[in-house]
């Protein structure tokens, strides 16, 4: 009787996020650099909208999009990503992503970041607090190992 209560309590818990967040990261940076970025698959059990995105290491926290045009490099703003339906939406270097800016500190490898995401569907938001590693930023960040030092 126990197990069965608890799991309609995790069905429940699974019910109100509805958006699975996986291989959240926040890309280390230099002293005096005031600009850091965060990257994140964002898969939605149904059509949602990431609407806001805030943080406890700055103010300001900008969803935008990179594309190549013409050769050149292009960032933009975004007031909001679209979440198909079980389609996982990558957030990822030379895409789309979350920019951190006037950060308070430096963001140090292996320290964690709080960031809270809010997705509306339909008429309702929701807010997901998200607790996320700082990453070095040089170059074995592609291999994704998980270094313990």
């Amino acid at each position: 009787m126990l197990v069965l209560s608890l799991l309609s309590f995790n069905h429940l818990l699974n019910a109100a996020e509805a958006v699975n967040i996986d291989n959240a990261w926040v890309r280390s940076t230099l002293p005096g650099q005031e600009v850091g970025a965060a990257y994140m698959t964002l898969t939605s059990k149904q059509d949602t909208v990431l609407v806001r995105a805030e943080s406890d290491v700055t103010k300001s926290v900008e969803i935008h999009s990179m594309h190549m045009q013409d050769g050149v490099m292009k960032m933009r703003m975004l007031d909001a990503i679209k979440l198909s339906a079980n389609k996982p939406y990558k957030l990822a270097p030379g895409g789309f992503h979350l920019m951190l800016f006037d950060l308070k500190k430096p963001l140090v490898a292996g320290q964690y970041v709080n960031i809270e995401l809010t997705f509306k569907t339909g008429t309702t938001e929701s807010k997901q607090k998200l607790k996320v590693l700082v990453k070095a930023s040089d170059s074995d960040e592609s291999h994704h190992h998980n270094h313990h030092h």
